[in-house]
Formats: C-alpha cells, structure tokens, sequence
C-alpha cells in the first residue's frame, strides 16, 4: 500500500469524459491513449462534482496497481468520509466537507456557449428558485446546476482561442460602422448614444433578445455579408483612431466562422463587442464570475470553483437564458482578466494565481536528474501531460504517473514532490 503512516497517500482517478458536440475528436482520446473514432471530447473532468466526480482508487505501490484492500469509490464520497484526512482543517473549515476546485482538460474544436458563471449570491437564488418550482437536478431545462459561483481559469496546453470581457464602446462602433442590417443599426445608435458601461448593456441586451425576432435570420445574413465583403476587401483597422469603417480581419473572421457554425444565431454578431485573445501554450486567462465569454477552439487545462453552473445566451444547442445571464453579466468595459504567473527558474514550475481563494494552478516540465517540490498542504491533484512521472510524499509514499494520469493526493500525504521525464500539473488550494 502506498502510504505515509497510516494515510494512503495517492488515489489514482478514473474520470468522466464529456462529449459535448463541440468537443475535439482527437486532443483527449491523444492524451488518454483512447481510439480516435470520430466522435467529440470535450472535458475530462477531475474532481468531485456531484455531477460527475471521479472515481478515486487508492494505489498500491510505485507501480501504480490498485490495492486490493480498499475499494475504489468516488472522490465525492472519499472527502465526505475522511474530511480532515483529505482536505485539511484550513480547507474544510473554510469550504466545508467538500473538494472547493474542479481541474478539466478542456478541448474545443469549435466555439462553445456564449456564456456567464453566476456570482455567489446569484447562484444561491437561482438554485434555490428552481429546486422551490421542482426542476429535477439532472433536467436540461435547469439553469442552476448547484449554489455555488464558478470563476474559472485556462492555461493553454495548445494555441487557444477566445472571446472575453467587452471591448471599449468606441472600438465596438468602429466595427459596427458600415455593417448592414437593423440589428447592427441600432447597436450603434444606442452604442453612439452611452458609449458607457450603460449603453454597452442595453446594446448587448438588443442583440441578445434579437434571437426571438421573427425576421432574425434574414437581418443577420444581410449583417455576416457585409462582413465577408469587408473581410475579403483586407479592411485593416486594428485600433483606435483607424477611422470610420474601419474593421479588423480577426474581430471579422471570428464573426464569419460563428456565424458558419450557428446560423441566424445573434451571438455571432455579439462577438464584435467581445475582446479576442489568443493564448500560447503555457499563457492563461481567467474568467471571473459575471464575465461574458466563449471559448472558440484549442486545448487547454482549465480549474475552477467546484460547480456546473453555466448560463447561455447563444452558439449553442443546450437551453438558452437570456434573462438569466443578463441578470448576472457584468457588462463594465475591460480587457480580458489574467492571473498572477510566477516562473520559477530553477524548478521549471510555473504558478498561475487567479484573484479567488478556492484554486491554483502549478505546470511545468520535470527533467530527469531532479526533484521538483509541489504545494506541500491541502487537497492536491496532479496531472501528468507528457513523459513518466513519479510522485513521492513523505519517506515512503510513492505513485507513478504515465501519460494522461492523473491522482488525488490527500492533505495528509504532506509534502509533496515530482521526479522523472514529463509535465506536470497540480491543482491545490491556495
């Protein structure tokens, strides 16, 4: 048994994959060493999310087998059994008897949801409001999954595309100006109107409640050819001051792709108010709760606070709820957020420290001939990327970690460590 004391000190995870139609057909079944058959996968979720929580199977040796005098559960029910040995007092006298983050390997091969996470309260409500009207837990028709906020964070495995957070107002007119159609038309009267975080709102709210229209399709398909046509003219524009007209071959080409994807779906439109970040491997972005975005394609491991509650107004075929995400958007103008990275030399690991207290993120490449240390306290789990890797807590507990692996290392194991040829990620509460 692998061990340190009397404390099993590593618990492989067998975890759910998600199949969602945008999903790659090929980034996770690479990762995993699955068959490449076509179909979509979209999330590996590790964590224990009532939802899908992973099964947690305590390891027996370097070799990483099973033991054979424990059995395997889920991760979910592990930490209720065994809070203070699995959490730490820190974490459950902050959280409760719950694991607060849930790691994904997410990987898009076309756009997702337009879409917002709800802060705390509003998740509470609107959870609480649905169980009140009798909305099964599991229903499509629910838009509040559980009572928690979700602030997520990716860091791209892959280039990796996105939209998040409002454009300026004045750069969102620049690449409405000239564009044909009367939804666009009156973006831009209100836009003109309050180029403020007020008219940004009523502007997105036009667009979002557009869809209902009877003539949508019709008006939209005027708008994406005006933007084919501007797009195929090379327009240069690239900021501010670029004059009226002026477009952006990026804010365009976004609009044409979504547009080819989801047909007379006003998001496509949307997608001009939105800033356009690309992510390198290794670069990462976060989402705080409220924030307006969509993730349009590429790999990336993604944490965030332990929830599935997404609300979506478009580009996509699961509900759509208006009201809902406008009730929760924060519509204030900015670029998108980043957390806090600190590159540490000389272990080659790289931290990644979004402005919330439920998660963390550590990645980086282990070379052979050295020893990396990983956070040392609290629910930890760990993802091998690349490579073999092998994993030591205390003086006797060790866990190897092949390719796509991944383990749920208690906060009882205490000090952790990483060796071998591979890349690592671990998720801990920070």
């Amino acid at each position: 048994m692998t061990t340190v004391g009397e404390q099993v000190a590593f618990f492989r995870l067998r975890n759910s994959v998600q199949r969602y139609d945008w999903g790659s057909t090929s980034a996770i079944q690479e990762l995993l060493g699955l068959e490449v058959d076509g179909r979509p996968a979209a999330e590996l979720w590790m964590g224990a999310h009532p939802s899908a929580p992973s099964v947690a199977v305590p390891l027996d040796g370097v070799g990483g087998a099973s033991s054979g005098g424990d059995a395997a559960g889920t991760l979910l029910d592990l930490v209720r059994a065994q809070p203070v040995a699995m959490l730490g007092a820190r974490v459950l006298d902050t959280y409760g008897p719950r694991l607060p983050f849930l790691l994904k390997v997410l990987a898009a091969e076309r756009a997702l949801s337009l879409q917002v996470h709800p802060h705390p309260h509003r998740a509470r409500a609107g959870f609480n409001r649905e169980n009140r009207e009798g909305v099964p837990r599991d229903s499509p028709l629910r838009s509040f999954h559980d009572d928690q906020h979700k602030p997520e964070m990716v860091v791209a495995v892959s280039r990796f595309d996105g939209l998040s957070g409002f454009r300026r107002p004045r750069r969102v007119l620049e690449l409405l100006d000239g564009l044909d159609g009367d939804l666009v038309a009156r973006m831009r009267t209100v836009l003109a109107a309050r180029p403020t975080e007020a008219g940004v709102r009523e502007a997105f709210t036009l667009a979002l409640h557009a869809r209902t229209e009877p003539d949508v399709a019709d008006d939209l398909a005027r708008t994406v050819a005006a933007v084919r046509a501007r797009h195929g003219a090379g327009s240069a524009g690239t900021g501010p001051g670029t004059g009226p007209g002026a477009g952006s071959r990026r804010a365009d080409s976004t609009v044409l792709a979504l547009a080819e994807q989801h047909p007379g779906d006003p998001g496509a439109v949307v997608s001009l108010m939105l800033n356009r970040v690309t992510l390198e491997p290794g670069e990462a972005m976060f989402v705080p709760s409220g924030h307006v975005h969509a993730y349009l394609s590429g790999c990336a491991v993604e944490i965030m606070a332990s929830s599935d509650n997404v609300l979506r107004a478009g580009l996509t075929s699961k509900l759509v709820d208006v009201d809902a995400l406008l009730e929760c958007a924060t519509c204030e103008p900015g670029p998108a957020a980043r957390p806090r990275v600190v590159a540490d030399a000389s272990s080659g690991l790289t931290t990644y420290r979004p402005p919330v207290a439920e998660f963390a993120l550590g990645a980086g490449e282990v070379l052979p001939g050295g020893a990396v240390d990983l956070p040392d306290a609290g629910p930890r789990v760990v993802l091998n990327l690349a490579g073999e890797l092998v994993l030591a807590a205390g003086a006797d507990g060790e866990a190897l970690l092949r390719r796509g692996e991944s383990v749920f290392v208690p906060h009882a194991a205490g000090p952790l460590s990483v060796r071998g040829d591979g890349r690592v990620v671990v998720a801990y509460v920070p």
